[in-house]
């Protein structure tokens, strides 16, 4: 295809892909004064990916002024009480909530009632939940309750201090790392909770982020008249309520009615209606001041987000210059680029008062302008929640048996003094809690024993007794190892004794009275019970005998015929497994050559040449190049003579480890053990490891769509280590030096298996120290010296970020000391400046919306707190989804070239392209 059907072709492919990517961190978008965003997403009556529900109602509605889907919560939750607002108490001015306010949902029968909301987007996403509560006298008590609102198993809020007539509302920005989420109000004893509306909205590529915990909003505040009217806006892809606010000594600034705002990698998206107004001292004023203060029985942490828009026109010999005082920490000075939004977040401890001053500079001609600001309270997540397979077991029998108890709701086991009735949870305070104690007796219960509670495998007490549970005993129950305590009795069960009950080995009450079963008793039953190791009850059973006399004669015939036909096949199968065998071995023998083979020392010496090349080295001793007989290049790891590692346990790990394959792991292809001296045979790999390019002193610069792609190939492999081996392996000492590349720069993982395989005299890891590489590892596991899963995610997060940066992972103060990666990082990154720690040395050849992804996924994994870090399968299609962007981006630039190519060829161009649309990379 040529001429000008090509060029078509390209142009209609050219403005299909580019409003995709018009609206990514690396595009500016122009946001009209007139309210209509171009390229930004505007909300529509389905809410896709949102969840807004208007308690107390019966059926679903639009509401018009914003344009919303209101869900009635029927299908949320089970339990509670429809009311309607008591008429004529509503008085607040706010459009938004009359509708909203009418009606609601109190929840006078039990202690903890939940709503269970699962939004599409599933677990480790960030999301915005407000609830609203509108009390308006409903009850006729003119008495305002006061009660919590956990969101998980952690405390949101108290709400208290309530109007008579009026509404409060509580805001939350939660990071999930469940595709469930759960907001449960708590009786405290001080009237009956209840809740007016619920909202739930993705955020997930926001930076209302942080690592400490959720981000409750306590102010939100635009300049405007002092009334204390609240507003949303219907262009706010956040969905937040803005309240009015009226500074001591100030004017308000309106924008010229004809300037256009540019947002460029703006991820807090402010409304137009917000940006065109702002906040400045009155004449002869050069300040802007703000004071309040908040109860905190200690210091309190907060956000406190300053948001400017630069809307009024001025000379160009003028400028307009500040600095912000937050609680007497000076920052600044600032300045804003003409109609550019920007926003600067500041972190703040304090016992409660926060008050915050913007002042000219003496080089500024302007003063001081605010166009909103918001502050937001740290809620730290102390609790963990129950174990997901223990939840997602005691959610099938549930199911199973169509239990519908109002008090089992929300989290089984967290929080302790709120846990559901009839089970008991070990570690209440531990990650995870797990259930260890079931009581389903005198339930009602039909049919057959529940195969759902096999998934139980910390389960010490099983209570089905009273029941009318039917069907023969199920082998399931031998799964479980732990329980010390089994009552099945009175149920209708049928069938033998199984032998596996003997099994059990913490097993020491078994009570089977009741029952219809049929056979004898075990003799290793009876065997324990009378040993006095095993409580066992059966009585009332009256087709089962107590010994091996009342056994069935057994029939001969079908065993002899059996025995007979199996001897024939043996004899057939041996004879036609001669004729093959020995050309099978000599193909077994050439296969195990290049394989999972064992190596003599002088054998070593032979493949490294008397180890004439070092190519690396490290605590475990030095590496050489070597190569084998038929060719094969490889990698000798020649281990510390120190090491005390047996040979019996040294050639069982490596064993072990020799099974390990995948495409993104350095392959084991043998090992040496001869007396004194320990090797490791690996795949040799060409271009060295991943340290060496990131370097400085490199001779080439990694491309952007090559980091990623190794980023990605690197999460394979730890991936698969985590949850693709039985047990999972824990690498423990994951870093740069040890993500090696291939001849075609795919990145493996090596050393994995080594930091737990083999350790030296004086207990240190062959590779490193027990506490891993310093500047990778976990502060969790660096405290307690135990290293999970967790604990490689947060090294990844580390080589993450070196990635983008092209910065080591520490780095030497001038002064002395050190600083880690993501602390000198994370000051940048919440001033919204991506460009200045990108590295440097891609010219600006990045794509802004998959570095602030990736930024966001490499902070999810260094969070402090283990919990609130994502499992590495998250990680990989974080990953993913960014190294799609970089690709699409790529392909639409060269898309675009093509297109242009083909129009400068062309005596008359059909098309005006605005170039300025296209992606770029910054």
């Amino acid at each position: 295809m040529d001429g000008w059907p090509r060029f078509f072709l390209f142009s209609i492919l050219w403005l299909i892909f580019t409003p995709i990517y018009a609206t990514s961190g690396s595009s500016k978008v122009a946001v009209a004064a007139n309210n209509e965003p171009v390229g930004r997403r505007k909300l529509a009556t389905g809410n896709p990916g949102s969840i807004s529900i208007d308690c107390g109602v019966n059926e679903d509605y639009v509401d018009e002024n914003m344009g919303l889907l209101f869900k009635s919560d029927r299908d949320f939750i089970s339990t509670g009480e429809n009311h309607d607002a008591e008429p004529g108490s509503f008085t607040e001015p706010e459009a938004f909530t009359d509708r909203l306010c009418k009606n609601l949902r109190s929840f006078p029968m039990g202690k903890k009632n939940c709503y269970i909301l699962r939004p599409e987007q599933g677990k480790n996403h960030n999301y915005l939940i407000r609830a609203f509560y509108c009390y308006e006298n409903y009850d006729g008590n003119n008495q305002p309750p006061t009660f919590d609102v956990h969101i998980g198993v952690n405390l949101w809020m108290t709400v208290k201090d309530l109007n008579r007539n009026g509404w409060n509302a509580g805001e939350i920005f939660h990071f999930s790392s469940t595709g469930i989420i759960h907001v449960c109000l708590v009786n405290k004893g001080l009237g009956v909770p209840f809740i007016s509306a619920l909202e739930l909205y993705s955020v997930n590529d926001s930076i209302y982020r942080s690592e400490f915990g959720s981000l409750h909003v306590t102010r939100r505040f635009q300049p405007g008249n002092p009334t204390d009217i609240r507003f949303r806006y219907k262009d706010d892809v956040f969905h937040r309520v803005w309240r009015t606010y009226g500074f001591a000594n100030w004017t308000l600034v309106n924008a010229t009615s004809d300037i256009q705002l540019q947002e460029i990698d703006n991820s807090h998206k402010l409304p137009i209606e917000v940006l065109k107004t702002a906040a400045q001292p009155r004449k002869g004023v050069h300040s802007l001041r703000y004071n309040t203060s908040f109860t905190c029985s200690q210091l309190c942490n907060f956000y406190v987000y300053f948001h400017f828009a630069e809307i009024v026109e001025f000379p160009q010999d003028q400028r307009r210059e500040f600095t912000i005082t937050l609680n007497d920490h000076n920052y600044g000075p600032f300045s804003l680029e003409s109609f550019k939004p920007r926003t600067i977040p500041l972190k703040l401890t304090t016992k409660g008062d926060i008050n915050f001053t913007i002042n000219s500079t003496s080089n500024s001609h302007l003063p001081p302008i605010l166009n909103a600001f918001e502050i937001l309270y740290i809620i730290e997540l102390p609790r963990s929640p129950t174990d997901q397979a223990d939840v997602d077991a005691i959610m099938a029998v549930m199911r199973s048996y169509n239990i519908n108890e109002d008090e089992w709701q929300g989290d089984p086991c967290v929080p302790r003094e709120l846990s559901w009735n009839g089970l008991n949870c070990s570690n209440y305070d531990k990650n995870p809690p797990r259930i260890i104690s079931l009581d389903l007796s005198s339930r009602k219960l039909t049919g057959e024993i529940a195969p759902s509670l096999s998934a139980l495998k910390a389960i010490q007490s099983l209570d089905l007794s009273y029941n009318k549970l039917t069907g023969i005993l199920p082998n399931f129950f031998s799964e479980l190892l732990n329980l010390t305590l089994l009552d099945l009795s009175y149920n209708e069960l049928t069938g033998p004794v199984p032998e596996f009950l003997a099994q059990l080995p913490n097993l020491d009450t078994l009570n089977l009275t009741g029952n219809k079963f049929t056979g004898s008793i075990p003799q290793s039953l009876i065997k324990k019970s009378n040993n006095g190791t095993l409580q066992l009850s059966f009585d009332k059973n009256p087709n089962l005998c107590q010994s091996d006399s009342c056994e069935k004669k057994k029939h001969f015939l079908l065993p002899v015929v059996a025995s007979i036909i199996s001897i024939l096949m043996l004899l057939l199968l041996c004879m036609i497994s001669i004729s093959w065998r020995q050309r099978r071995q000599q193909a077994i023998a050439e296969t195990q050559k290049s394989k999972n083979q064992t190596f003599s020392y002088s054998e070593i010496i032979s493949i490294t040449d008397n180890f004439k090349t070092a190519i690396g080295g490290g605590g475990f001793g030095k590496v050489y190049f070597g190569t084998l007989k038929d060719g094969t290049q490889v990698a000798i790891k020649l281990l510390s003579q120190s090491s005390n590692q047996g040979y019996k346990e040294f050639q069982a790990e490596v064993q072990l480890l020799m099974v390990v394959h995948h495409r993104n792991l350095v392959s084991l292809i043998g090992y040496c053990n001869d007396s004194h001296n320990m090797a490791l045979v690996y795949e040799y790999m060409v271009n060295g490891n991943l340290q060496q390019h990131l370097s400085k002193k490199s001779g080439s610069v990694l491309t952007w769509k090559e980091r990623f792609q190794i980023a990605v190939d690197a999460a394979y492999g730890l991936e698969y280590l985590h949850n693709g081996c039985k047990p999972p392996i824990i690498h423990r000492d994951l870093k740069t030096s040890n993500i090696l590349l291939n001849e075609k720069w795919q990145a493996k993982i090596a050393d994995f298996g080594l930091s737990r395989a083999f350790t030296n005299e004086s207990g240190t890891h062959v590779s490193t120290c027990p506490a891993g590489t310093f500047g990778y590892v976990d502060p969790e596991a660096q405290a307690s010296g135990n290293f999970n899963k967790k604990s490689d995610v947060y090294s990844f997060g580390i080589i993450l970020l070196e990635l983008i940066t092209g910065q080591p992972a520490i780095t030497r103060k001038t002064h002395g000391g050190f600083i880690c990666i993501h602390q000198w990082i994370r000051p940048i990154i919440d001033r919204g400046d991506i460009l200045t720690i990108v590295d440097p040395r891609l010219d600006g050849e990045f794509d802004a919306t998959s570095a602030w992804k990736a930024v966001e996924t490499a902070f999810s994994c260094v969070s402090n707190a283990s919990i609130q870090r994502p499992d590495m399968s998250h990680v990989l299609a974080e990953l993913q989804e960014c190294l799609a962007i970089v690709m699409a981006v790529e392909e639409s630039q060269t898309m675009k070239a093509r297109v242009l190519r083909s129009s400068n060829s062309l005596p008359i161009s059909p098309l005006n392209i605005d170039t300025d649309m296209a992606p770029s990379p910054r």
